[in-house]
């Protein structure tokens, strides 16, 4: 089966599209990457997210006009990549969408929203569509998240120690492949980050490019200290988190009292932030090697600290095991929306504290009746094997 994963991250900068032949033999899933593109939200979208994401209030009018926009932009993304990645033909498109909240109170998750209407990709392909990926599993009592979980455990399987895959987006999150498996969001990625680069630039920079800015100041103590003080790193996993918490307010109030500092000086303390925390986890689940795939990889001083905090851990990237770090979770949902069109299950309750594996997501019909492969003897496969993985 050839399926388009798409992904858009708590970054909100574009959307990704990876496309993937997958097949199963025996208690091995096959895939073949065919390649990705990226398609930027423009700067009116991304004013809006912006603007509806927590701690800011919104109202439906404006979730209602974002879900059409971004399922209309989602939509083109897919488009493009059935004629420039699939030579006009696949099978299925499995949208992730985009997030903009995750209902999390007292440790546990209540709800989870992703829009952008499957409908506008259904329609511009003619594709079935598996979208809501999450909701199934916080309806099990999971966390809804991390959803590569799975996907993971699959690929690092059969590697010795314990290794970890680590995905640097805007929220970073673990999976623990070693022994009994587990996976949990660590804490802020590049959230903090992006917030502060939007900040203290005054618009003009969306990220910390290359981390240039962070490269050039000095981690300040006091400040790295409040902010490692947040009580959500000591609670035990399986736990999820995002930009509900770790905004640009929170930094801020985290800094106040503080002596006035650099900008760079900031940049440099929250990229810290992530590299220590991330880091604190890899150390306490006994990590023997990293596998690390996100945006944050493409960002030279976060891993610089990663690797220097991590002295004696091997830090790889997905790309040296065949899996482009930033198409990462493009193709995962790929797989997952495969997993879904077989009525095979996309979850592991050890990594997201569900009560029972779950099939994930809805399926929206495309041009055609809506025909699914038939059932697959044997169960959701054990193994991921990456055509030129070495």
């Amino acid at each position: 089966m050839r399926v388009i994963g798409l992904m858009s991250g708590t970054s909100y900068d574009a959307v990704d599209a990876a496309a993937a032949d997958l097949w199963i033999e025996g208690d091995t899933l096959h895939l073949t990457p065919l390649g990705m593109i990226g398609q930027g939200y423009g700067e009116r979208i991304r004013a809006e997210i912006a603007a509806a994401l927590p701690p800011a209030h919104t109202t439906l009018e404006t979730v209602c006009r974002l879900d059409t926009r971004i399922g209309q932009a989602f939509a083109e993304v897919a488009d493009r990549a059935v004629r420039e990645l699939c030579g006009g033909r696949a099978d299925l498109v499995a949208s992730h969408g985009q997030t903009v909240f995750h209902w999390t109170e007292h440790g546990r998750v209540h709800g989870t929203l992703q829009i952008g209407r499957p409908a506008w990709i259904a329609e511009r392909t003619g594709l079935p569509v598996v979208s809501d990926f999450r909701s199934a599993d916080v309806a099990a009592g999971g966390q809804g998240a991390p959803l590569v979980g799975m996907v993971d455990v699959m690929w690092l399987r059969d590697r010795p120690g314990c290794p970890v895959a680590l995905n640097l987006g805007g929220i970073a999150n673990i999976t623990v492949s070693g022994g009994a498996p587990y996976a949990f969001d660590t804490g802020p990625g590049n959230a903090l980050i992006d917030a502060a680069a939007r900040y203290l630039t005054h618009g003009r920079c969306a990220i910390d490019e290359h981390g240039a800015m962070a490269a050039r100041g000095r981690v300040c103590r006091p400040l790295l200290d409040r902010l490692l003080d947040e009580p959500y790193y000591a609670r035990p996993a399986p736990k999820t988190t995002g930009k509900e918490l770790f905004h640009l307010p929170y930094l801020l109030t985290a800094a106040a009292g503080l002596e006035p500092l650099d900008a760079d000086d900031i940049l440099a303390t929250v990229t810290a932030l992530t590299a220590h925390t991330v880091a604190t986890a890899v150390r306490d689940c006994g990590g023997t090697e990293v596998v690390a795939s996100g945006g944050g990889t493409r960002n030279p001083t976060l891993m610089g600290m990663l690797r220097s905090e991590l002295t004696g851990v091997p830090v790889h990237t997905s790309d040296e095991w065949g899996v482009p770090a930033g198409a990462k979770e493009a193709y995962a949902f790929a797989l997952l929306g495969f997993l879904t069109a077989h009525g095979l299950a996309g979850t592991l309750p050890a990594c997201t504290g569900a009560r029972h594996a779950s099939v994930l997501g809805s399926i929206t019909p495309g041009a055609g009746p809506l025909r699914l492969p038939p059932p697959v003897a044997g169960g959701t496969p054990v193994r991921l094997r990456v055509a030129g993985q070495p």
